[in-house]
Formats: structure tokens, sequence, C-alpha cells
């Protein structure tokens, strides 16, 4: 065993600046949200149905953004290396504001946040499932709970690579769904977030494909 493989010395959570920076980001998303994506008073012409591609993604990618924040707030404990840190960081914060954004568009809308129909059902038949959901997981790159347990149970290199693998998954099942969004969701302000998350998610795996690199690994 190296010293790299080693449990990481017990550490307390992130500085209060996460939960701060978290907080004061969704309340400012509150007042975004009422301006840019609530109908007027007397028109609900604009409001999405339960049905629609909008309301799916915003249900469907606020739990897949959740998973993310899951892992990246269990490695942050598993290793001492700052890089890894740093990205779990990064994108627990920005998956997390996101997660706040797509919640309160339902809200505003008065949608449910879950569907009868499943996850995915938005998708079906519009060429975007290339991408598929490995057994156990709830859809496409989402970590299945023994892959979670694997990853609370590693530490030190074993558990920067896994995560980095983990989220490199994630994000290609988060790019799939996104990109369908941005063709077919009809609310602008979420065509734009979508086409936001390719972009953004894109640049973190090419990161991550380093990362796993200077490891000696590679995204599976």
């Amino acid at each position: 065993m190296t010293d790299s493989d080693q449990a990481p010395t017990p550490r307390r959570p992130f500085p209060g600046r996460w939960a701060a920076a978290v907080a004061a980001a969704l309340v400012a998303l509150g007042l975004i949200l009422w301006l840019v994506a609530a109908p007027g008073d007397d028109d609900t012409s604009g409001v999405p149905t339960a049905a629609s591609a909008d309301a799916g993604f915003a249900r469907d990618m606020a739990v897949h953004h959740q998973q993310a924040v899951e892992l990246s707030f269990i490695v942050r404990d598993r290793t001492d290396d700052e890089d890894v840190r740093r990205l779990a960081y990064d994108i627990a914060q920005t998956q997390a504001n996101q997660r706040g954004m797509l919640l309160g568009w339902l809200d505003l809308w008065g949608l449910p946040k879950t569907s009868a129909d499943g996850y995915m059902a938005w998708m079906k038949g519009d060429g975007h499932m290339g991408h598929e959901s490995k057994d156990g997981s709830l859809m496409p790159g989402m970590a299945t709970s023994t892959e979670i347990s694997q990853l609370s149970k590693t530490s030190g290199r074993q558990a920067e690579i896994l995560y980095l693998q983990l989220l490199t998954d994630h994000h290609m099942g988060g790019v799939t769904m996104a990109r369908a969004c941005a063709e077919q969701c009809e609310v602008p302000q979420e065509r734009q977030l979508a086409e936001g998350m390719v972009q953004g998610q894109q640049s973190e795996m090419k990161l991550m494909a380093d990362m796993l690199k200077e490891r000696g690994s590679a995204p599976r």
C-alpha cells in the first residue's frame, strides 16, 4: 500500500462559504426566475405542460445533478488532493445552483417534481438515447448504488480515479440530456441553460481526462 492509497486524515467539511455561496445564489435565483420565466398574471399560455420536454428535462436533470453533488461531497473527504477537491467543489456548487433553478421553474409553472411516466420519457424516440442507463442506475451516466458505496469505501488515488471516472460518465449522460433540451425545450431560458450545461460539462470532461492520465488511468 502506498502513501497515496492510505486513508487521509479526516477533514472537516468544506468551509462555510460553500453553503453560504449556494444559499446566496439560490436566493438570487428566486428573483431571476420570476423575471425571466414566469408568465404574466393573466397569461398561462406560455407555461409548459407536465408532459413537455421543458418539464421533463427540469425534473430529470434536477435528480441527475443531485447525484453529482452527492459524489462530490463524498470524494472531498476521501482524498487530500487539492486539484480533485477543487474540482469537486466547483461541480457541486455549479450543479446545486442549476438544480435550484430547475426546481424553481417547476414551482413557477405549478408542475410536479416527479412523473408517473418515470425518468427520460420526454426523450423517447428523439434519437438522443445513445448513452444508455446502466443496470441499477436511474438515468444515463448516473452511478449505481454499488458504485457510490465503492467510492465511499476507497481513499487516496483510488478514490480520485473512481470519482473522475464516475463523473466523466455522469457528464456524458448529462450532455446527452442537455442537448435534447436545447433542441426540444420551448422556454428560451431553459434552452440557454441546457446549452451552457453542454459547454461546461464538455470542458470538465476534458479536464478530468487529463487528471486521469496524470494518475495512470483513463475514462471507462
